[in-house]
């Protein structure tokens, strides 16, 4: 039974009109099974469209853009717990969406401020393979060359194969300045983001709204990237946590309207 709460809040989300390709593991390996216990799958009407990351037990932190063009006839829900998103799993749980609150600043015809918070109707039965992993609150950039991990369902080939199980890849972070250069991102990459390398080994389709995970902290969520994901020229693009770390105790703590 989904409460119309969830529904009256999904209804503000607007109709997607990319600006940059989102979505965006190739050239990755699968995950060990539940290694991952923050990951979320964000689905509509049953189906991966994102990932997420459990910051508490009712709080999934996702990228705007994942629910850009949903309607309000349609249901939003989070599975937790998973390693196979088909495959009957003893830690699997689906749970409805009570609201889903943008930041205000995120909009589809814009890369900026591309984050989301959902809240969860009930808390998150937490254990083994279901915990929150802490947030990056120091705000400052990483050391070039640091090894992050990400994760996520999303596509895995050029073909656009996704896989059934969870995905892991391991990316060297890239200087901002660097990754701004004109035969990269050309000046369009912001002190709220961050970019790791993309040479054929990347996040794709499907991986939009997961975490980078930096000595176990999310320091990031996966944002937008190339057209053809695992293109060196276009390295990942994704949204730093710290920036946005008053904005995400605010609503955790109740202060957000839709």
């Amino acid at each position: 039974m989904h409460s119309s709460v969830g529904i009256v809040a999904l209804a503000v989300l607007g109709v997607a009109v990319c600006a940059q390709p989102r979505g965006r593991i190739l050239g990755g390996q699968e995950a060990k099974a539940h290694s991952w216990s923050n990951m979320a799958s964000v689905q509509v009407n049953g189906t991966h469209v994102c990932g997420g990351t459990l910051v508490d037990e009712q709080w999934v932190l996702s990228a705007a853009h994942c629910l850009d063009g949903v309607t309000s006839d349609e249901f939003v829900q989070v599975l937790l717990g998973a390693h196979s998103l088909s495959k009957p799993e003893p830690s699997k749980r689906l749970y409805d969406v009570q609201a889903a609150v943008r930041h205000p600043g995120s909009r589809p015809d814009r890369i900026e401020d591309d984050l989301l918070l959902l809240k969860l109707f009930q808390n998150a039965s937490l254990g083994p393979y279901v915990s929150p992993l802490p947030l990056q609150s120091e705000d400052r950039d990483l050391t070039p060359g640091t090894l992050c991990d990400v994760a996520g369902w999303g596509v895995v080939s050029h073909a656009g194969r996704r896989p059934d199980v969870l995905q892991q890849l391991t990316v060297p972070i890239m200087d901002r300045n660097t990754c701004n250069l004109r035969v990269h991102h050309d000046g369009v990459v912001t002190q709220n983001m961050m970019c790791a390398e993309s040479n054929r080994r990347d996040s794709c389709r499907g991986d939009s709204g997961g975490p980078l995970v930096c000595g176990n902290k999310v320091e990031g969520v996966v944002a937008w990237g190339s057209r053809v994901c695992g293109n060196r020229k276009k390295p990942g693009v994704f949204t730093r946590v710290s920036t946005y770390i008053d904005w995400i105790e605010n609503v955790r703590l109740g202060n957000w309207t839709v």
